[in-house]
């Protein structure tokens, strides 16, 4: 018989070791998925993050977008900024007018290019501006006015060659095209004059080959370029 108040032994727990297995278990789940997600990573998201940091630590200002889906640090510059959205409130500005097919803003190396086909602008074979020429260039005067950066104007013709009393040649019309864009703008968005340059290059910058009236169309142009501040070194300066 069991002695009067022994406790009973409790039996020893052969499954403990199973406890121990199910966390080790639980352990290497979250370090395949930790490593998966690693595996996974958005390089371009990886890449914004590192340009941010690297910015930051240089001490340059960074802005903050939000975009479709969560927000994202970007390394941008406050003209490139800008820049964007002027070219946004102009292509929406054309949209809204029915100017779509004759009004192309683009972003190039150099800055941002607001192309403006000559049917919008001038009638054939003259240098005078339209009324509905004024409208698009006083509007795109106002986006202007809103930045400091130099503003090149630059007349564009196709090949087939003009001999008119006003315009012996395309290099003529042209530059005659150039300088009442920047004349208009002078004038009604009261910018700074060392601030815009005019020139015309005739047929010789063609966008498109000068084998169809379509592609003519295309190459009769005027291009308003807003130039990055970092080209401002190549302008020639006052005094000089």
């Amino acid at each position: 018989m069991r002695r009067r108040g022994h406790e009973e032994e409790k039996p020893h727990n052969q499954e403990r070791w199973l406890i121990t297995y199910s966390d080790l278990i639980t352990l290497l789940l979250i370090f395949f998925v930790v490593m998966y997600s690693i595996s996974v990573l958005d390089l371009k998201k990886f890449q914004s993050m590192a340009s941010s940091l690297s910015q930051v630590l240089a001490g340059k200002e960074l802005s903050i977008l939000e975009e479709r889906g969560p927000s994202i640090v970007q390394g941008k510059s406050g003209e490139e900024l800008r820049l964007e959205e002027i070219q946004r409130q102009l292509e929406e500005y054309a949209q809204l007018n029915g100017l779509d097919t004759s009004v192309h803003i683009f972003q190039e190396e150099r800055g941002l290019v607001i192309s403006l086909n000559d049917t919008v602008l001038f009638a054939k074979g003259k240098a005078d501006l339209t009324p509905k020429a004024q409208a698009v260039i006083a509007k795109v005067g106002g986006m202007l006015a809103t930045i400091p950066n130099q503003v090149r104007i630059e007349g564009h013709t196709d090949n087939l060659p003009i001999n008119t009393p006003e315009f012996p040649s395309n290099w003529e019309l042209s530059t005659a095209r150039a300088t009442n864009v920047l004349r208009f703008l002078l004038e009604h968005s009261h910018l700074a004059p060392e601030r815009l340059s005019a020139s015309g290059y005739g047929e010789y910058r063609p966008v498109a080959a000068n084998d169809t009236e379509a592609n003519r169309a295309k190459n009769r142009r005027v291009d308003i370029v807003i130039v990055k501040s970092k080209y401002e070194s190549v302008e020639p300066k006052v005094g000089r």
